[in-house]
């Protein structure tokens, strides 16, 4: 149960459990207002039911009594749920049922959220997941009333399948994205994969193009991400800011991008600047497992990546002199990423798995 299926890192995961729990011979069933990710869903064997149960209005609570009927006519056995509004209306649904026929209950913290008592629903499962040891501590620290043994650990995990170590694009690919971005070639490429808003870190991203021109350097960033379709203004603020640098010619603003993984693997090096800690911060393991090498400020899921795999790859949060000396010494000498990394898919499906097995 989800609000949308457009993109990001959890609907992402629900694609992967599902696909998985098909494979292993379950019925998967999601729910959400649906999205572009829809048509993947399905030739993956889900199938997908569209409720708008994360529209943020008086009028979703409707759902909650023909959540009840679904629940029973479909015979759910087990109900996982990852993010508030949703979880709200679930929650509402299944605590008004029999406990002794009602589908158990699962949720995923995918967040820090806000502490009160609209987040506390993520905590109500009778198991609930942490997607890194920082949401571990954030649900430990901030909601004592929850069993530490409630509480299960699973790092998200990225498939070396699609993201292969030493991964190279096709020449038609390349050939076609050097005529989409002919301004990318010959230059040592750095990439900021992140949603275009306040916190990701784009503005940062772009003193570093300034300070690495100013030295003379043929750098050329990419920025890979969209804007919120309400926070437009924000994509206009950012290139002012870089026309005001003077670096504009030296950025490309790609806008969304399917093929993420070809961009990253034609990179030098791959950014992950968020100004606040990330649950997780998917874009860092997917470019490690590529062996491509990452940037990032210390803290969160992204730090904890970078500690684990590529520890010189951490910079304290908001040090730009340091982002800068760190960029500038791996231009000259890169370092070598591991080719084993402990955040694979197949381990991030294999405990969910387990944790469905144990409730039920």
């Amino acid at each position: 149960m989800l609000p949308a299926l457009e993109a990001g890192g959890v609907e992402r995961g629900t694609l992967e459990v599902g696909k998985y729990l098909v494979e292993n011979g379950h019925r998967s069933l999601v729910m959400s207002a649906g999205g572009r990710m829809v048509e993947q869903l399905l030739q993956e064997g889900s199938e997908h039911y569209t409720w708008p149960i994360g529209k943020k209005s008086l009028l979703t609570l409707r759902y909650v009594n023909r959540l009840r009927r679904f629940f029973t006519e479909q015979k759910i056995n087990i109900v996982h749920v990852r993010s508030r509004l949703p979880g709200w209306i679930v929650y509402l649904a299944w605590r008004g049922m029999n406990p002794a026929t009602r589908p158990k209950l699962v949720t995923t913290v995918h967040g820090p959220y806000t502490v009160n008592q609209y987040s506390a629903v993520m905590t109500k499962g009778e198991r609930v997941i942490a997607i890194s040891e920082f949401i571990q501590r954030y649900i430990l620290a901030n909601y004592p009333n929850v069993a530490p043994n409630k509480i299960h650990l699973i790092h998200r995990g990225v498939s070396s399948e699609q993201f292969p170590y030493g991964y190279q694009p096709s020449a038609v690919w390349l050939d076609t994205w050097h005529k989409q971005f002919p301004e990318l070639q010959g230059k040592r490429i750095l990439t900021l994969p992140a949603r275009l808003t306040r916190w990701k870190g784009q503005e940062d991203f772009i003193e570093l193009i300034k300070r690495l021109r100013k030295r003379g350097l043929e750098v050329h960033g990419v920025l890979v991400g969209e804007a919120h379709s309400k926070r437009q203004g924000f994509r206009q603020e950012l290139e002012r800011k870089a026309t005001l640098s003077g670096v504009l010619e030296h950025l490309t603003f790609t806008g969304h991008r399917t093929d993420l993984r070809e961009i990253m693997a034609t990179s030098d090096i791959v950014y992950s600047l968020s100004r606040e800690p990330e649950a997780f911060g998917r874009t860092t393991v997917e470019a490690l497992s590529l062996g491509i090498p990452v940037i990032g400020y210390d803290h969160g899921g992204a730090g904890e990546q970078l500690a684990a795999i590529l520890p010189e790859g951490r910079v304290p949060m908001g040090d730009i002199q340091a982002l800068e000396n760190r960029t500038l010494g791996w231009l000259e000498t890169p370092p070598v990423v591991p080719k084993e990394q402990p955040f694979t898919l197949h381990n991030m499906l294999q405990k969910t798995l387990a944790v469905y097995q144990e409730v039920f």
